[in-house]
């Protein structure tokens, strides 16, 4: 299980597959309150073929360090790894908060992604003002509630509940300072007047349930980005572990695709 010390930090990764693939690195970034095992299935496979780095954020998981203010400082985190690890480009994958890394980093160093890939994610948040208000009190409520309010909502009906509950209490030995930072620091996230500038070939997939990040949102994404390729699923919020096989599907078939001329 090997570590990296990053500013006050140590995050922990897994680096996977063949250093001599032809193609090029595949990086996975977890989302809020996750960690790395979200992407065990998609890991299995792509590692069969070619390098995968996925890690465990600051405060998430396995990896220490707290004091994260911004969307920017986890993405500069992201970036110390990958060059620790000699990897100057790579397919670029993130789930929910981590596709908002994701974009971070591409807009910052768009040489440094090949292709990018954004599971449940936006460029916005918006609500409108009954939900704006739900959102404001929920924060309101004891700490493991709150939590296990967002990640039960994070599911589509039908979901397996004790799975739903590992995924709580997983979530919940998150320190609360992590959990509410990045919070307030997703609310405050907003680079969607800037995704026009984004030239790397993109992939927008979403959860069809979705109800944490609404698909409209991620409709609002495309229209930005008109040449992304977009894919929506019959899921919730947590397309990594709730629909793998499918979501695996769908980045190999972009990754493997031929880039758009």
């Amino acid at each position: 299980m090997p570590q990296l010390a990053v500013d006050g930090a140590t995050l922990t990764y897994d680096d996977e597959g063949p250093r001599d693939s032809a193609e090029v690195p595949l990086v996975l970034v977890h989302g809020w309150t996750a960690n790395r095992h979200r992407w065990d299935h998609q890991t299995t496979h792509f590692a069969e073929r070619r390098r995968v780095v996925r890690l465990d954020l600051r405060g998430h998981g396995e990896s220490s360090g707290a004091g994260v203010r911004t969307i920017e400082e986890l993405a500069a985190d992201v970036l110390a790894l990958l060059d620790h690890l000699g990897i100057q480009r790579c397919v670029l994958v993130g789930h929910s908060m981590g596709g908002m890394i994701a974009q971070t980093i591409t807009l910052a160093h768009p040489d440094r992604v090949e292709r990018l890939v954004l599971v449940n994610s936006i460029s916005r948040m918006t609500y409108n003002r009954g939900r704006g208000l739900l959102m404001a009190a929920s924060t309101l409520v004891p700490f493991k509630l709150f939590v296990a309010t967002n990640i039960q909502r994070a599911f589509a009906p039908g979901h397996p509940r004790e799975e739903i509950r590992e995924y709580i209490r997983a979530s919940a030995a998150t320190p609360r300072e992590v959990v509410m930072t990045l919070y307030g620091a997703m609310r405050a996230f907003d680079v969607l007047d800037r995704l026009g500038e984004i030239r790397t070939p993109t992939l927008l997939v979403h959860g069809y349930h979705d109800i944490q990040l609404p698909v409209t949102q991620m409709l609002r994404m495309a229209k930005a980005c008109p040449d992304a390729v977009v894919r929506i699923i019959d899921a919730g919020h947590e397309l990594p572990v709730e629909r793998p096989a499918e979501l695996t599907a769908a980045i190999d078939s972009f990754v493997t695709a031929p880039a758009p001329v």
